[in-house]
């Protein structure tokens, strides 16, 4: 069991998608929101996921093709 615990980093195009309900739904990881913030066409949000190491790094990789920035929290989160 492998837990991330990223920030994310949404834009104009992407902050109106329910993207965290489609990757609990694309990858077996569960998501935990720790603190979420929108501001105009800008949100932010603390996410912590856990799952398999290969299905985490998935999730991870596979909500950075939809736009979203993610950046590690912590030294021991990063890749």
């Amino acid at each position: 069991m492998a837990t991330r615990r990223v920030y994310l980093t949404y834009n104009e195009t992407n902050v109106t998608k329910p993207l965290i309900y489609e990757m609990g739904h694309k990858f077996k990881v569960v998501t935990n929101v720790r603190i979420a913030s929108i501001k105009g066409d800008v949100g932010l949000m603390a996410l912590q996921v856990d799952g398999d190491p290969a299905e985490v790094e998935a999730a991870l990789k596979w909500i950075e093709s939809e736009g979203v920035l993610v950046e590690p929290i912590g030294m021991e989160d990063a890749v």
